[in-house]
């Protein structure tokens, strides 16, 4: 039976990394550890390894992220590729998968995989969920579900999936769905699909956007600061269901007159942002004034997907629009 031809790409984090045995810091190696085991994984198909930057999850920015996107492009236009793995710290993984899945035009599987232990340490989980993840790009199954991410055998959509724990293994979860799948010993299991997937196109990733935390008492300082820079756009996570405090206001017109779009996300991980409320800083009045309510994104999506409609010049209805997808 002929073997798939999968694209292999590391990328960097923990995955990557090893502890040291007598201060107990986790670090880079001159080498990804991953590409000397690569040949182990070979029994699961033909790979073709590239490792295009060895960074650390919180130093990855959306320039790495089009990278990645171009190199499977070019890819999939000179190699007939089955499927792509990229492996990837869990810090920023879920933006990495997220921006990947609103521009990778392409049917076939991507799985984004990391790890949170690293490699020499006892129950190093990297190398069990690499085999899981190229297990899952194999799977004829996996085709046409967006970027998918594996770890700990389970399947989640790039959409919903986030990091939760600081350090558990069992960290990644998709708050409200749950996975759309497992990874077994027998095969790959999906029990439920992904109803809609959407696709923009982008050349650059140059535009600035915000993210805010909305907290009891906040005023306008960091709004009216902003306000002042180059500022493309401002996602706020904000109270409940969409609300804010009145001490902001100011600072929320302020950038509304400068046509700055502000998306509001909720800062609960369950739920979505809704104009329910109708006070001074209410969900009713925030809509009023244009600002865009988004349909369950958490604040760090809502920011890769607000740099990529404003990359791909939506104007502002447009971009509205494609929060409520």
């Amino acid at each position: 039976m002929t073997k798939k031809k999968i694209l292999l790409i590391h990328t960097g984090g923990t995955i990557s990394m090893s502890e040291d045995t007598e201060t107990g810091a986790v670090k880079p190696n001159e080498e990804n550890p991953l590409k000397r085991q690569t040949k182990e994984l070979y029994s699961l198909a033909e790979l073709l390894v590239e490792e295009p930057f060895h960074l650390p999850s919180p130093h990855i920015t959306p320039k790495e992220m089009l990278l990645l996107k171009e190199m499977i492009d070019d890819y999939v236009k000179k190699e007939a590729i089955a499927g792509v793995v990229i492996t990837h710290g869990t810090d920023t993984l879920e933006e990495t998968a997220y921006f990947l899945d609103l521009t990778v035009q392409h049917t076939l599987p991507i799985v984004v995989t990391g790890a949170m232990r690293s490699s020499n340490e006892i129950g190093a989980d990297g190398l069990y969920n690499l085999i899981s993840s190229i297990r899952v790009a194999t799977c004829d199954e996996a085709m046409n579900k967006g970027v998918l991410v594996v770890l700990n055998d389970e399947i989640h959509t790039a959409e919903n999936v986030t990091k939760t724990h600081t350090s558990n293994v069992s960290t990644f979860q998709s708050p409200q769905f749950g996975p759309i799948g497992i990874v077994t010993k027998r095969g790959v299991l999906f029990h439920h699909l992904p109803v809609h997937r959407h696709q923009y196109t982008i050349e650059d990733v140059n535009k600035q956007v915000m993210l805010l935390k909305a907290h009891a008492g906040m005023d306008s300082s960091l709004l009216e600061a902003i306000a002042k820079t180059n500022c493309d756009g401002i996602v706020i996570e904000a109270l409940g269901q969409g609300n804010l405090p009145p001490a902001m206001l100011p600072g929320i017109n302020a950038l509304i007159n400068q046509k700055v779009p502000i998306v509001l996300v909720s800062r609960c991980f369950n739920g979505i942002a809704q104009d329910i409320y109708s006070y001074e800083g209410g969900g009713k009045q925030l809509k009023g004034l244009g600002l865009i309510f988004t349909n369950g994104l958490n604040g760090q999506k809502a920011r890769i997907k607000l740099l990529i409609g404003l990359a791909s010049h939506k104007k502002f209805d447009e971009i509205e629009e494609m929060f409520q997808l």
